[in-house]
């Protein structure tokens, strides 16, 4: 009875990192709207080896359209620029000598059609997860079912895991949702 139980927990488990996941991986899409999240992937030398940006300069949004980076130590003012430049967030910064500005640009209507496929993609990997995690789960429970648990506790199990996908499919559908709202309003 506990093994089914643990089953079902550890599904729960994978099926909500794949929608935290998501959830990131969509943050870092830009939506024609200022926020520092898009920034997250990118890495800056420091001292030899790549850190992330926020780990040396601090990124503020003062309006709905502009990002500012204003670095720890001035000398990295230039090492800042030259990761946005080559990282894919597609936003030339603006470099003062103190602080870095990216000035957001609005999208175009085939911009748009782009970020929001690529968050139908992103929304699909994760319901592929969820949908990993559940079979892992069933084979588990029908596995378990041969080492002496009760066909009904198996049966009853595999509905909780069923519960529990159908949830989170749904969460994913939200987000995705969500998202795409975001995109596609101008």
């Amino acid at each position: 009875m506990v093994d089914t139980k643990q089953n079902v927990k550890a599904a729960e488990e994978k099926m909500s990192s794949a929608i935290e996941f998501l959830d990131e991986q969509l943050a870092r899409i830009r939506a024609g709207k200022a926020n520092p999240k898009i920034l997250d992937g990118i890495k800056v030398p420091y001292y030899g080896s790549p850190v992330p940006l926020t780990n040396v300069a601090t990124v503020t949004t003062p309006d709905a359209k502009t990002i500012i980076i204003t670095p720890w130590e001035k000398n990295l003012i230039r090492d800042i620029e030259k990761a946005i430049m080559d990282s894919d967030v597609g936003i030339t910064p603006e470099n003062n000598g103190e602080i870095i500005r990216l000035g957001i640009p609005p999208l175009t209507e085939e911009r748009r059609r782009a970020l929001a496929k690529q968050s139908k993609q992103e929304a699909e990997n994760a319901k592929i997860s969820v949908r990993n995690a559940r079979r892992d789960a069933i084979e588990a429970i029908k596995k378990s079912v041969k080492e002496g648990v009760g066909e009904d506790l198996a049966k009853d199990a595999e509905a909780e895991v069923q519960k529990v996908h159908d949830k989170f499919i749904k969460k994913v559908d939200e987000l995705y949702a969500a998202k795409e709202k975001e995109i596609m309003t101008v």
